[in-house]
């Protein structure tokens, strides 16, 4: 999580209010210890951001947040649910995966930022 540039608490909150976004927090005993955020342009779902703290994960807690936003996306009718994954963050690549996610190799993605850190 990065706390400026697109993720700052301002778009964040924006996004929400949007109604195509799905943030969900996971919680033990009232302690935040996780987090997914997941958008949807109405035909294909992303899982944006999933975030679970270093002394929690290997618990599941990953795996029950993504399976959560991909319900909320099946009950929208939404059927295509799709991430993408930097090389460097290792988990995820391995969580993916698991979880039923296909990887192509022959994508190339493109981005065009306004400006740095966005």
């Amino acid at each position: 999580y990065k706390a400026k540039g697109r993720d700052s608490r301002e778009k964040m909150k924006k996004e929400m209010e949007h109604g195509c976004a799905v943030f969900l927090l996971a919680e033990i005993t009232g302690k935040l210890v996780g987090s997914v955020l997941a958008t949807h342009d109405g035909r294909k779902g992303w899982i944006n951001r999933v975030a679970v703290l270093p002394e929690y994960r290997n618990q599941g807690i990953a795996t029950l947040l993504v399976e959560e936003a991909e319900q909320r996306f099946y009950n929208l009718g939404i059927e295509i649910i799709a991430c993408l994954i930097e090389g460097w963050n290792k988990t995820s690549l391995e969580i993916f995966p698991k979880l039923g996610y296909k990887k192509f190799e022959d994508i190339n993605y493109f981005t065009k930022r306004k400006y740095p850190g966005v």
